[in-house]
């Protein structure tokens, strides 16, 4: 086999995987970044990164959780990398507001508005949990936490988004 050859079956491979997921990463990045352009560029970096490392994906089944794992890991890179402003989810912008796909229902709006509330330790097992639909072992084992904490993290999101609506 030429290395031209192995060179185009990684690019299928990888092409066919991101095809499949690409939504699912933006998604996520979106969640966790509370900004579309932020979420794009997080993505742009996922996805460079799952290219120079995609020989370690040994199981195409995995690729879902491999990929949103390599996705909030430069989430966490790019503001590790920038102290960005923070912005009150009151004032946001036409172009932010559009992000949380706004509703005229307003109790989706104060539970939307409730989970972008929430520190990130807590908005992040209840995203992909709720959102992407993970089980506690798959987000323990992408957040590099044990069962434990994910569902005490996940039990105190859910009694912190309680109270903050019931204020409402």
């Amino acid at each position: 086999m030429t290395s031209s050859s192995g060179q185009g079956k990684r690019r299928q491979r990888f092409d066919s995987l991101v095809t499949v997921f690409y939504q699912d990463m933006y998604r996520f990045a979106a969640w966790l970044s509370r900004d579309k352009a932020i979420a794009e560029d997080v993505v742009q970096e996922a996805l460079l990164r799952a290219w120079k490392s995609l020989d370690s994906l040994r199981d195409d089944s995995a690729a879902k959780p491999w990929l949103l794992t390599i996705v909030r890991r430069e989430n966490a890179r790019y503001f590790e990398r920038r102290r960005l402003e923070t912005v009150d989810i009151d004032n946001l912008s036409a172009t932010q507001a559009a992000l949380l796909a706004e509703s005229p229902n307003e109790e989706i709006d104060d539970l939307r508005t409730a989970i972008f509330g929430l520190e990130d330790d807590y908005r992040e097992p209840l995203v992909l949990q709720v959102l992407m639909g993970y089980s506690t072992n798959e987000i323990a084992e992408m957040m590099g936490l044990k069962q434990g904490a994910v569902l005490t993290r996940l039990h105190r999101a859910r009694h912190k988004l309680k109270d903050s609506v019931a204020k409402e």
